[in-house]
C-alpha cells in the first residue's frame, strides 16, 4: 500500500513529507501572508503549501491547473542558490507544472498584484 501523493518520490516521501510539516510550522511571514490569500482566493481551486513533489518540497502548489508559486528570499539570489532553484525549475517544468516566483519584497509590498497575477494563472 502506498501512503505518498502521486507528485513525491516514493522512495523519499517520509523524509520530504515531515521536512513539509516543519516548514508548514515555521513558515516565513511572506509565506504566510501569501498563504491567507490563496487560502481565500475564490478562484474554484485549491492550493497545498509545503507540498512534496518529486524530490523538493514546492513552497505552493495548484495540482490542478499544475501551478508552483515560490516565495524567494534573499538567499536566492546567490549564485549557488539560482543554480539550484534554475535546476528545480526545468525539472518542474519537465513534468508540466508551469512555476512562478515571487520576492519577499513583491509579497511585502505588492501583495495585491502578486494575487492577481495568480489568479491569471489559475483562471
Amino acid at each position: 500500500m502506498s501512503y505518498h501523493y502521486e507528485t513525491a518520490s516514493a522512495d523519499i516521501y517520509t523524509i520530504l513529507r515531515d521536512f513539509a510539516k516543519d516548514n508548514r510550522r515555521e513558515q516565513t511571514p511572506y509565506e504566510d501572508a501569501l498563504w491567507k490569500e490563496l487560502r481565500n482566493l475564490k478562484c474554484g481551486v485549491r492550493f497545498r503549501r509545503q507540498h512534496p513533489i518529486g524530490d523538493y518540497i514546492a513552497d505552493f502548489i495548484c495540482i490542478s491547473k499544475k501551478l508552483v508559486i515560490e516565495v524567494d528570499g534573499g538567499y536566492h539570489n546567490q549564485s549557488d542558490q539560482a543554480k539550484l532553484d534554475a535546476i528545480r525549475t526545468e525539472w518542474l517544468q519537465n513534468k508540466g507544472y508551469h512555476v512562478i516566483r515571487f520576492t519577499n519584497e513583491e509579497i511585502a509590498f505588492h501583495l495585491k498584484e502578486v494575487v492577481q497575477t495568480i489568479k491569471q494563472q489559475v483562471l
